[in-house]
């Protein structure tokens, strides 16, 4: 049987557990399987390496809003695929989902078997909706424009701009991640420039966009 190296990104342990025992038993004893309970726990883990197989990540990370941790991974590794896995099942998140780049979804309540399956059809270079996306309507086009923004951000300008969406003064950001508040300015003006925002809060409120409830 191959040899499959799958990062389990997901800030509930049990539920880590669970996809672990889940996927033991359906790819067999050569799967190697790592978590990361956060997006900086998984950037750290993509940093050592960019080869994994697949990246199975929980809709709603520590240190990303909604859709934007998904987008954040399509710009930078785009050669690796990523399946969602949330408790959120409309058809609409689904729908997101695809249309930031998933190549696939998994509803948290699915029985043991859908989910080896899905992570079965991923490994193997296809992709696995679940019935509900038949429903979806299709993505806006400031959505779009967002999801192409932030995907051009540096894992570094992405952390920045979760912090500016924090509310938090660029002393404090330069503070946090060990820089000068002259390379925090830096990041701020690249992060504008990239999003095509002028104020910090028009960042927020683009950020926002990525959030898993979709605008009506």
């Amino acid at each position: 049987m191959a040899s499959y190296e799958i990062l389990i990104a997901d800030d509930h342990p049990l539920f880590r557990s669970a996809l672990q025992q889940a996927l033991t038993l359906g790819l067999g004893p050569d799967v190697r399987l790592v978590e990361a309970a956060s997006i900086a726990e998984l950037e750290t883990r993509l940093a050592e390496r960019a080869d994994w197989d697949l990246v199975l990540l929980d809709l709603n990370m520590p240190g990303a809003y909604g859709f934007s941790g998904l987008v954040l991974l399509r710009g930078q590794y785009p050669q690796i695929p990523v399946v969602m896995i949330s408790a959120q099942e409309e058809a609409s998140v689904v729908a997101r989902s695809r249309e930031f780049g998933a190549s696939g979804f998994i509803p948290k309540s699915s029985p043991l078997e859908v989910i080896q399956n899905a992570v079965r059809a991923v490994l193997d270079g296809d992709a696995w909706w679940p019935p509900q996306l038949q429903e979806a309507q299709a993505l806006s086009d400031e959505a779009k424009a967002a999801s192409e923004g932030l995907a051009s951000l540096t894992p570094q300008q992405f952390r920045v701009l979760t912090m500016v969406c924090e509310g938090l003064l660029n002393k404090q950001i330069a503070f946090e991640l060990h820089v000068s508040e002259a390379t925090v300015k830096a990041h701020v003006t690249a992060i504008f420039r990239k999003l095509n925002v002028r104020t910090r809060t028009q960042a927020a409120l683009l950020l926002q966009q990525m959030e898993s409830i979709p605008s009506s």
